[in-house]
């Protein structure tokens, strides 16, 4: 039996760690649609630049909360501080995405948003990676497996986007181009909206769902007295 400061101690950081998860798995999705709506529609522009702001400072606390859990364990602190960087950068950006949205045709501003889609593709990396780290540390060798084998999956789909995408960007620069790669480019644009939309929603999705049984999996450790190892792999 644990000593009943120590459990209360664990018991506070498992709490601050599922309160992070939640903001995480709800902070994501309202990330993307505040910032898409920000930027392509006037849905928010009352607001100003705000709505991006919080919803990317969402993700900010709940990898704060996540940062009160096993603080001993330097591989696992080292992922979360790679990862806060990237949403410091990315909450640093977001006000960009208003400014874009009222004046497109300024180099920065276009510059800004598309360093910050860059960034936010970074932190939905690294946050994989987060999560690989803390199941790593929790008893629960069938989440383990499942977590590892899905965000390799997503590490692969977002390389494939990131890939694609500069690919594309090259393409568009060469002026002289072999008249199949123009066919294949004009035929690919009729569906190229959707192979990106594929290509980021399919890992986000995989992401929250991973959080969301981590989450239930340390409640229920929790509710049945089995506190996660300190061990870190």
């Amino acid at each position: 039996m644990l000593d009943p400061a120590l459990k209360a101690e664990l018991l506070r950081s498992l709490g601050r760690l599922v309160k992070g998860l939640s903001a995480l798995f709800w902070g994501l999705p309202l990330a993307l649609l505040i910032c898409v709506k920000t930027a392509t529609s006037d849905w928010l522009k009352p607001l100003g630049i705000a709505p991006p702001l919080l919803a990317n400072g969402l993700l900010f606390y709940g990898l704060w909360q996540l940062s009160h859990f096993q603080k001993q364990e330097r591989v696992w602190n080292h992922a979360l501080d790679r990862a806060k960087l990237l949403c410091i950068a990315n909450i640093g950006l977001s006000p960009f995405v208003f400014w874009w949205n009222q004046v497109p045709q300024v180099p920065l501003f276009s510059l800004a948003l598309g360093l910050l889609t860059l960034s936010s593709l970074l932190f939905l990396f690294n946050l994989n990676h987060v999560l690989q780290r803390l199941t790593a540390m929790l008893p629960d060798e069938t989440l383990r497996h499942e977590t590892n084998f899905f965000t390799s999956l997503n590490l692969y789909l977002l390389l494939a986007l990131v890939a694609l995408a500069a690919v594309l960007l090259t393409l568009e620069q060469i002026n002289s181009l072999p008249v199949i790669l123009i066919d294949f480019l004009k035929a690919f644009e009729l569906v190229r909206q959707w192979v990106f939309v594929f290509l980021l929603l399919l890992p986000l999705a995989m992401t929250m769902t991973l959080i969301w049984k981590i989450k239930e999996a340390i409640l229920t450790s929790a509710f049945e007295d089995r506190p996660p190892d300190h061990a870190a792999s």
